[in-house]
């Protein structure tokens, strides 16, 4: 499960409203039947318009500045192995966001009328999409670029030849291309991964906008802190204040597992991950103490959703092991995206 916290975008073009993002999490529905439709939803309520949620949005943002972001988004990606845990992957995902969305609120460090953060305090909206398409950032369309380059270079050879401004052999040409199309190292379906396309296989997931301000428009609940826990001084009074992201991933994958009674393997939990690049000698010290038939199912995780992985290595060989995985690490930052805050 990978889950991420970005900020509302702000500056040059983006607008100070949340229209943009709520209608880009429209898509989806367009050109669906209403009963196929996904719609927005919250701690107690269904079926909530995206007016609705843009204009509660918008309009809980008092005493914020013009470069302070109003709302956050959270995106929840469940695994192909987690979803298969799931009966209903609308509805029990819902339900799912309903236990992350207490989670979310305990891992403030902050109080409201003198006691700590409760669900009821935040304002949020969150909707279920099922699809998902390739990006350019991700690894398959940035591996597959030098072939897409070397393709659009042929075709517009041939554009060019056709209109006669060059002389050449089209046949072979379009040979060429067919060539690069099959030794492009990612294919899905017998066909060049290229940004846009939309992925294969089960792809459900959640979305979510939630406010900045707590349901009263009075107090600021940013998961965007610097501080996991402090206190700071104001008007005479000693503030509670901070966030602690870390905390968060770690009751999210807990509770996914307690409500879907899913057993999470060492290699799928955030901690793993974000040991991979921050502490490659920890990660592999645990991995390598996994009892055998533990290991060998990280392994066969880490490959099958994409994360950097070597080979079984001895033990004996434990610096040629540590190498390897620093050349890997850069790789598995994508996988821990979710450990910063940023658009």
């Amino acid at each position: 499960m990978y889950v991420s916290i970005t900020a509302q975008k702000l500056g040059g073009d983006y607008s100070q409203s949340s229209a943009d993002f709520v209608g880009y999490l429209e898509k989806e529905n367009e050109g669906l039947n209403p009963g196929e439709m996904e719609h927005f939803f919250n701690q107690y309520g269904e079926e909530i318009s995206a007016e609705e949620v843009v204009k509660e949005i918008d309009g809980n943002g008092a005493k914020l500045k013009k470069r302070e972001p109003k709302f956050y988004s959270i995106t929840v990606s469940p695994s192909k192995y987690e979803l298969q845990k799931l009966a209903n992957n609308s509805q029990d995902l819902k339900r799912y966001t309903r236990e992350l969305m207490k989670d979310y609120a305990s891992s403030f460090n902050r109080e409201i009328n003198g006691r700590p953060v409760i669900v009821n305090d935040i304002k949020y909206f969150a909707k279920i999409e099922h699809q998902r398409s390739f990006k350019g950032t991700d690894i398959e369309v940035k591996e597959n670029q030098p072939f897409a380059s070397k393709i659009l270079e042929l075709k517009n050879e041939i554009r060019r030849i056709e209109n006669g401004t060059l002389e050449g052999n089209v046949k072979l040409l379009k040979r060429e291309i067919a060539k690069l199309e099959k030794e492009a190292p990612h294919q899905q379906d017998g066909k060049r991964i290229v940004q846009g396309m939309q992925k294969g296989g089960e792809q459900s997931h959640i979305h979510i906008i939630v406010s900045r301000k707590d349901m009263s428009n009075s107090y600021s609940l940013s998961p965007g802190s610097k501080y996991k826990s402090s206190e700071i001084e104001m008007n005479g009074k000693m503030v509670k204040r901070g966030f602690d992201r870390d905390a968060f991933f770690a009751k999210a994958e807990k509770t996914f597992d307690n409500t879907f009674a899913y057993k999470r393997n060492f290699a799928e939990t955030y901690k793993a991950r974000k040991d991979f690049v921050k502490n490659p000698n920890l990660y592999m010290a645990a991995l390598f103490q996994l009892p055998p038939n533990e290991k060998a199912a990280a392994f066969k995780l880490m490959s099958a959703t994409g994360v950097p992985v070597i080979p079984t290595i001895p033990t004996s060989q434990a610096q040629l092991a540590l190498r390897i995985f620093k050349r890997l690490r850069r790789g598995a930052e994508v996988a821990i995206r979710s450990s910063s805050i940023g658009i």
